[in-house]
């Protein structure tokens, strides 16, 4: 059995170990819970309805401008936009961008007083959710540049003159993206190979940077370097403001992709490109802290997008099934068919009631939200995936048919495989599907870190464990009994939540769930202990029971705001509790997965698949792929290609 060989590193590229990794990311994290946090309870046993019910409201002043602005994005929308023309030509036109800029819609987040709309999170998300329904890519472009993009870490880390200097351009001319992703780097960090050196009053980048949406066509970058350490420097992982007109940057490829076809999205070098010290956002070694800050609430814009998807994919759904006959009736009325327009109604209902709990949430300020956020992009990206598969299988041969197609034969051109393959990279954007499961589990398991993380820290002294050991004993005598009984398990508990529909069993099951989810992650970790981090199935169970157990939440809660208000309560009644039941089964069968699967044995057969022991079962086959390196050069240079930028004025 021969084992697996690695290419040797790059020069240039740091050199780090698993441990190192895992220390750059954990530096990174907020530490700190300064403010409640309803998912954070959750995940700790405790159901603290309270937190996110009555459900918070915007101001009146908030809504009248967010409605204004969504009327005249509407209307743009509706006779400037032609989404197929962008799909068919891989590009989006200059002039809708241009008019996107007139209308104000680059400066949706950005505060008035430098020329913003200064709209909040949740028309902000409404305003994503509908040009995204126009076409996904300029949901995508408005996103990375006020989400990722410059203006969101300078209003969270930046100066006064950097505001100043750089948000006015931000709402009205210039475009933002940010940069990150290297060719050999994504999720690790610690491994990033472009540097920022210091050279008097600037400091001096070189390297390569994948994937930077928005790069093509951005006047402004946020560029994560690590800067050396030295005197007078303590270095680490750093961001900047960096022009993309400057001498050096070169924009060498405009990447394509399955979906997206019109994101201007690409592969950007850095030779000895001169950034003045003042575009520093914030101190040296802050930029992961100031990247993870930023998602925060950046990532609710995907789960926006998600949301304008699912309303999408339920409209057509409800127009076709209720046209198309099979059998003497309509195909919504077989069973195999309802019960997927079933699933797409009631979860499009309550991934709107997660992602404008959340939203406003983060408009008051007043819970710490990133675990929400997290769920937020985790579940909306997985669940408008499988609604626009089901949408495909809804539409038989015509969802798998392109919209062009379908209009040269004389019928209606949905493009409902175009949404499917838009909607794929949102389980890889801002953090793939597995990666925010570990992110949101650390947070999840933050608080028994805190008080006996140092038990399993080999690195941690005789008198370190003892002394956790004894803040752990007081922590969890308190702590455990409480996991044993609570509301869940009285009949009456929940009881303003009864209209004609009753959705007071479902809080109770909520309720009685996140206890059962406490006392499996206690379990786990008295189990595990420090092997804890390497139980990625189980984490990813886990997190995905908290997912739905929040959504849960969410849609009762939407339900009983709407009721209260007279819009449709009836019938968020009922598309509540139909959420409910089915994920109820879901989150069942999570928890028997949690030890009942087939992990250790995946473990074996992954091991066995690198080592070889398969390979004759690749036989029979031809490999259409093309030459060329898993992952390209990224050695720091000078350009030896042609740049493609193309800023539009």
């Amino acid at each position: 059995m021969s084992a697996v060989s690695e290419s040797p590193p790059s020069p240039s590229r740091p050199t780090v170990t698993e441990r190192e990794a895992r220390q750059v990311a954990e530096a990174a994290r907020e530490q700190d819970w300064r403010k409640p946090s309803f998912a954070k309870e959750l995940f700790l046993g405790r159901f603290r309805l309270d937190l996110i019910h009555p459900h918070p409201l915007p101001a009146d002043e908030d809504t009248e401008r967010g409605e204004e602005f969504l009327a005249k994005l509407r209307d743009f929308c509706e006779t400037k936009i032609d989404g197929a023309l962008i799909e068919r030509e891989a590009r989006i036109p200059d002039e809708v961008i241009t008019g996107l800029k007139e209308l104000g819609a680059f400066g949706m987040k950005i505060d008035t007083k430098y020329g913003g709309l200064g709209l909040t999170q949740v028309y902000y998300n409404k305003a994503l959710a509908l040009v995204g329904s126009a076409n996904p890519a300029l949901g995508a472009l408005l996103s990375a540049h006020q989400s990722i993009g410059v203006p969101q870490p300078l209003k969270l880390f930046g100066t006064q003159e950097q505001k100043d200097t750089f948000l006015p351009r931000c709402a009205r001319t210039d475009i933002s993206a940010f940069l990150l992703t290297e060719p050999d780097v994504g999720s690790d960090p610690a491994r990033l190979a472009t540097t920022a050196v210091p050279d008097g009053d600037d400091y001096v980048l070189d390297g390569v940077k994948l994937w930077t949406t928005n790069g093509v066509v951005a006047d402004l970058l946020v560029v994560m370097a690590r800067v050396p350490r030295s005197e007078g420097h303590r270095g680490g992982i750093t961001a900047f403001v960096v022009e993309a007109a400057a001498e050096g940057v070169t924009v060498e490829n405009r990447n394509a992709f399955m979906g997206l076809r019109g994101l201007e999205n690409g592969v950007t070098r850095f030779h000895r490109v001169r950034v003045p010290a003042a575009h520093r956002i914030g101190e040296e070694g802050q930029g992961l802290k100031i990247a993870l800050t930023t998602l925060n609430t950046g990532r609710l814009s995907l789960p926006a997008m998600c949301v304008g998807a699912g309303k999408w994919c339920l409209k057509i759904a409800r127009e076709w099934s209720a046209a198309r006959e099979q059998w003497g009736k309509p195909v919504a009325l077989h069973e195999a068919v309802g019960s997927k327009i079933a699933y797409i109604a009631a979860t499009t209902f309550a991934l709107e009631a997660v992602l404008d709990l959340s939203s406003q949430m983060a408009d008051e300020d007043r819970n710490d939200i990133r675990i929400e956020a997290a769920l937020a992009k985790l579940y909306g990206s997985e669940a408008a995936w499988r609604m626009a598969d089901e949408l495909v299988q809804i539409r038989g041969g015509r969802g798998f048919e392109t919209a062009d197609s379908l209009r040269a034969r004389g019928e209606r051109a949905v493009p409902a495989e175009q949404m499917l393959r838009d909607l794929r990279i949102n389980r890889i954007f801002e953090g793939s599907t597995e990666i925010m499961h570990l992110l949101i589990a650390r947070e999840a398991v933050d608080a028994h870190l805190s008080v006996a993380g140092d038990l399993i820290d080999p690195d941690k002294s005789l008198s370190d464990k003892a002394r956790a050991g004894a803040n752990a004993g007081v922590f969890y005598a308190r702590w455990l009994p409480r996991l044993v009984a609570g509301p869940g398990q009285l009949p009456g508990s929940y009881g303003g939540f009864r209209h004609g529909i009753d959705l007071s069993p479902h809080l109770r099951y909520v309720e009685r769930a996140a206890r059962k989810l406490a006392r499996s992650t206690f379990y786990a970790m008295s189990r595990w202990q420090g092997r804890m981090e390497t139980k990625q199935g189980f984490l990813g169970r886990i997190v995905d029971i908290g997912a739905e157990l929040f959504a849960m939440s969410a849609a009762c809660v939407r339900a009983e705001l709407l009721r209260g208000r007279g819009e449709h309560g009836r019938e968020a009644y009922q598309l509540a509790d139909a959420f409910c039941r089915q994920a109820r089964i879901r989150v069942d069968e999570l928890f028997a997965r949690l030890w009942t699967n087939t992990d250790d044995l995946d473990r074996k057969v992954v091991r066995n698949v690198l080592a070889g022991d398969y390979a004759w079962l690749e036989q029979g086959i031809v490999d259409p792929s093309g030459d060329g390196p898993w992952i390209a050069d990224a050695t720091p240079g000078p350009s030896t290609r042609d740049n493609v930028h193309r800023p539009i004025r």
